[in-house]
């Protein structure tokens, strides 16, 4: 039987590997012959494609796929036809932006379809539990570590279900997050040049593409952090840091993109040394003001205050005068890509959606806690602590 498993398994993999290398030969055989004005939006074909491989054979399938559309879509869809040259340095872009989110799919994809080998494996083990049960009834204290070992195992196959249920929404956020830049990165790049009588339309469209270049190195960044923090394998470097000189730098970070927001806070009652890593403090930091940033009204300033009311403890708090959290989202505020009316947990303009889920991340990673207090109807206010460094607890 574990031959025949192993067979399988060398079977399916052999599959894999033939359709990542024919399926988009074949799609592009299909695509080729379709005379439509909009082919860049043939992309979004083969990264089905990608995603369907990701599923059926695993990672290495779907990137290997991923790499070959590269090619074909390079050879037959972008000028000058029938080369691998590219002429155009928009292009470079489109493709390459092509290929990084035909990984990442692929890579969602793998991991959703390793969850379900899973649970098909834990599905067997507990098809083998009841059998064993079933022999071993008599037997009241071995029947009892039987039904044990069973409600372990629902216990777990619940747990891994919960685990594909979160794939499947982290893949369709992703993908929707993923849409906007690029479907626009794809418009700017490879449109018709109508603009050959307007000098600052080249420059407007190298902004557009820039800008969605970088909303999409925001995404990836911050997926990577949450990955890494979801793990438990996020390393901090602990070491006393003045927090006025952290809320400082991360003022003048906001006021680059931000200019005219005026920030409110008192050097004096920051000038204390926290146990922290400056890096993530100063990314704590940075996501809460431009958080604020993002919601509140011209010409409302955003407030930093710093206490000190728990024993070896000091609080930050970040509010601002915006519309606040819509109280049907504060259940899931600190989730990632939550979602909701005027709530601060969605991806604003400019956001990723992810920015609390960090934050929440990154503050008990140093043994501290984040909350959204209540603001009495004026704005958002969030608070987190960090510990004060030995000398000063």
């Amino acid at each position: 039987m574990l031959s025949n498993m192993r067979l399988s398994s060398r079977t399916t993999q052999l599959l894999g590997w033939l359709a990542a290398a024919l399926g988009p030969a074949v799609l592009t055989a299909a695509l080729v012959h379709v005379r439509s004005p909009e082919q860049r939006d043939y992309v979004f074909v083969y990264l089905g494609l990608v995603a369907v491989l990701g599923v059926l054979s695993g990672l290495l399938p779907a990137l290997a796929a991923a790499a070959i559309s590269f090619l074909l879509v390079d050879f037959f869809f972008v000028p000058p036809v029938g080369t691998l040259t590219i002429a155009d340095e928009q292009d470079i872009v489109n493709l390459l932006a092509f290929f990084a989110t035909a990984g990442i799919v692929g890579l969602l994809a793998s991991e959703r379809r390793s969850a379900v080998l899973r649970g098909e494996a834990l599905t067997r083990n507990l098809r083998q539990t009841n059998a064993e049960l079933a022999r071993l009834n008599k037997e009241q204290a071995v029947a009892a570590q039987a039904a044990l070992t069973l409600a372990r195992s629902q216990q777990q196959i619940q747990a891994l279900q919960e685990v594909d249920r979160s794939r499947r929404e982290l893949l369709a956020n992703v993908s929707h997050e993923l849409r906007t830049p690029l479907s626009t990165i794809l418009a700017e790049s490879t449109s018709p040049l109508t603009w050959l009588g307007d000098a600052a339309e080249p420059e407007r469209r190298l902004r557009a593409i820039a800008g969605e270049a970088q909303r999409l190195k925001a995404l990836v960044d911050d997926m990577l952090d949450l990955a890494v923090i979801e793990a438990g394998t996020l390393e901090l470097r602990l070491e006393p840091v003045r927090l006025a000189d952290a809320i400082e730098a991360a003022v003048e970070r906001l006021h680059r993109t931000s200019p005219g927001r005026r920030v409110e806070w008192a050097e004096a009652a920051a000038s204390l040394d926290v146990l922290a890593d400056w890096e993530r403090l100063l990314q704590v930091l940075d996501n809460l003001l431009a958080n604020a940033d993002r919601f509140a009204p011209a010409g409302t300033p955003i407030e930093v205050r710093v206490d000190a009311q728990q024993p070896g403890l000091v609080g930050v708090r970040v509010r601002d005068h915006g519309p606040g959290v819509a109280p049907e989202v504060r259940p899931r505020l600190f989730e990632r890509f939550a979602h909701g009316p005027t709530d601060q947990g969605a991806a604003g303009p400019g956001g990723t959606g992810l920015g609390l889920a960090i934050v929440k991340g990154l503050v008990e990673a140093h043994a501290g806690s984040v909350v959204l207090e209540d603001a009495d109807g004026r704005g958002a206010s969030f608070r987190f602590t960090m510990p004060i460094a030995p000398e000063q607890a």
